[in-house]
């Protein structure tokens, strides 16, 4: 099977496209990463929601993002996103990395068994990404690692 490349590249023979679908998935996990949700037309679901809370209060006793609006979502349909824990596993519902499982399992259907886990270290201000799966094609297991930059 081949993948295409992201971000895309035409070369000479159209689209380039590689063999390694660890890869591919690493590259779109990254593109989904750092994606806001409701930026693209095509799809304003595409994206990882914690994106769009980049300019909020980030409230590091309680491990959430403070709502500082009388708002209680960002967008319509989106409501809790104040309650969620910024550290945990995909294991957890109450958690952003839940919200990341879902939306891989909706944008990347090269892998299955997916979890994922967040941790906050505060001393870096960086929020630790892990998402670990099996890839389809291969029956490989599949591990892609990030760090998140904490805003303020």
């Amino acid at each position: 099977m081949r993948n295409i490349v992201i971000p895309m590249d035409i070369g000479p023979k159209g689209l380039n496209v590689t063999k390694d679908p660890k890869q591919a998935i690493d590259q779109m996990l990254t593109l989904l990463l750092g994606t806001p949700c409701y930026s693209s037309v095509a799809d304003p679901q595409f994206g990882f929601v914690f994106n769009n809370m980049r300019f909020e209060i980030f409230n590091e006793n309680e491990g959430v993002v403070y709502n500082s609006s009388e708002s209680t979502s960002i967008f319509e349909g989106q409501e809790g996103l104040y309650n969620k824990k910024i550290t945990g596993s995909s294991k957890n519902l109450n958690t952003f990395a839940a919200e990341l499982k879902d939306t891989i399992m909706r944008y990347e259907k090269r892998l299955k068994d997916v979890t994922v886990s967040m941790t906050y270290v505060r001393e870096e201000r960086k929020i630790y990404v892990t998402v670990k799966g099996v890839i389809i094609e291969t029956e490989a297991d599949y591990l892609y690692t990030t760090t998140l930059n904490v805003w303020n």
